[in-house]
């Protein structure tokens, strides 16, 4: 694969600018239509265009800095995290195929989400080398269960809250409790915007208020979408059938079955439910992962 040279002349976050500054500069690059986004896409892929390759990318960085801003409550500060997105963005260029069906903005979706995820895994003293898989998802995955819970403390949560938590994603009651001080913590920040300044209160607005970033998100967010339940539901051709019965009670109802319930059906205890379900999602996430890496959505060494 060629390497994608890095441009001095595009837009670069910066504190002393502030995010406003660098939304403004952004919106002046016009979305590609379909046609536009196919032509370029194969002159870069065909003939090393530089050109159209940093046409793609400029057309794609409101899309990059809206998710980017989705990830701005982990205490890191948010022209790094753009930053990061942005690495995403021209990894997904560089080897952007589109012969394979996807829109560019369906594909970006993935690398940018992982490489700001990979990001705040490396930055984060919350998260070790050796985490555990659902460590992590309790990581990412804590406050968004508490918004929609309607759990506004930030300290210690009600006891079913907590046994709510934990079945949810998987954990204990203890790691969650463990978790949630951590996040509360004061030097942590993890509750509070990345940055403090005169124009914080608007910068998120401004972003979501951009007419030319939501369909083209909501777009990539939907093809996405549909391409993650396609491999999901395909990918439960690898469980049998007790595993697979268990896992979509577990994870796939609006409101999971209960440990309890299982346990009493397949007469079994409830921690061998847990074993069980545990099992099934990482065969399940394996061979999610095994097809997205067939589709090219993700480099085979990360399958």
């Amino acid at each position: 694969m060629r390497a994608m040279k890095t441009y001095s002349n595009l837009p670069v976050p910066s504190p002393e600018l502030g995010i406003s500054h660098y939304l403004q500069e952004i919106r002046k690059f016009p979305v590609l239509e379909p046609e536009e986004e196919y032509i370029l896409a194969k002159r870069w892929r065909n003939d090393a265009d530089t050109t159209a390759a940093q046409t793609l990318v400029t057309s794609h960085l409101r899309l990059a800095a809206k998710i980017a801003m989705g990830y701005r409550g982990y205490g890191l500060p948010i022209e790094d995290v753009i930053s990061e997105a942005n690495v995403g963005l021209m990894q997904a260029v560089k080897r952007f195929d589109p012969e394979k069906g996807f829109r560019l903005a369906t594909y970006a979706l993935w690398w940018i989400k992982a490489s700001v995820t990979e990001y705040i895994m490396r930055s984060s003293s919350l998260v070790k080398l050796g985490t555990t898989g659902a460590q992590k998802k309790l990581f990412f995955n804590l406050r968004k269960i508490k918004s929609k819970l309607g759990i506004e403390t930030s300290g210690d949560m009600m006891p079913d809250d907590v046994k709510k938590i934990a079945e949810t994603l998987n954990v204990t009651e203890e790691e969650v409790i463990s978790m949630n001080r951590r996040m509360s913590a004061p030097d942590a920040s993890l509750n509070l915007p990345a940055r403090q300044d005169e124009d914080n209160s608007s910068e998120l607005q401004d972003l979501i208020a951009d007419s030319a970033i939501g369909p083209e998100e909501e777009v990539a967010e939907k093809n996405e979408a549909a391409v993650r339940h396609e491999m999901l539901f395909d990918a439960l051709v690898v469980l049998n059938d007790r595993e697979k019965d268990i896992f979509l009670e577990r994870r796939l109802q609006e409101s999971s079955t209960t440990l309890e319930k299982l346990a009493e059906k397949y007469g079994v205890s409830r921690e061998r439910i847990r074993q069980i379900e545990n099992r099934a999602f990482e065969k399940v996430q394996q061979e999610i992962l095994r097809q997205a890496a067939k589709r090219g959505l993700i480099p085979e060494n990360r399958a």
